[in-house]
């Protein structure tokens, strides 16, 4: 996975659900009561947590050029039914997005998008082109045209496969 800092504001509530989930070993800290614990996951929503999840992946392959790795319920339809609400604060009038229902995961994801949306950073984060890996990652490069959450790994595996493709 990723060896870059971790994604903006609460992009990094994203960038971190989607990881929990390493696609190379299978291995998905949603499994332990201490992974679940950290997103505020009930074991009765594991099942949508997870579906969240992969619909996120999908997505962010997206933002990245690909296609997505497997069919998925659209992200659209998972957000449309974690209303937001607008909160401004009485002090200093401040306006912001909330979770309707801050206990569940998806209203903090979608509060997380909405706050991304607005300030430009949505299509900077995206996942890893290796299919052994498909990690989030934040995309800081200039352009905006990174590839792989790690060109130490993945990128210079990628590299390499077609560097030895080319000597055939």
């Amino acid at each position: 996975m990723s060896e870059r800092s971790p994604a903006p504001g609460s992009l990094a509530l994203v960038e971190s659900l989607v990881n929990t989930l390493n696609v190379g070993t299978g291995a998905d800290s949603l499994d332990t009561p201490q992974g679940r614990e950290r997103f505020g996951v009930a074991e009765g929503d594991l099942l949508a947590v997870r579906e969240l999840r992969e619909s996120l992946r999908a997505v962010l392959l997206a933002h990245a050029g690909h296609p997505p790795h497997r069919a998925v319920t659209p992200l659209g339809e998972l957000l449309a039914a974690a209303p937001l609400v607008v909160t401004v604060d009485a002090a200093d009038g401040a306006a912001g997005l909330a979770p309707a229902d801050a206990r569940r995961p998806a209203g903090r994801i979608a509060a997380a998008v909405a706050e991304a949306l607005v300030a430009g950073t949505w299509t900077r984060l995206k996942a890893c082109e290796a299919a052994d890996c498909l990690g989030a990652y934040y995309d800081r490069s200039p352009g905006g045209r990174g590839r792989w959450c790690s060109m130490r790994v993945c990128g210079a595996r990628a590299k390499m496969r077609r560097y030895r493709a080319g000597r055939t």
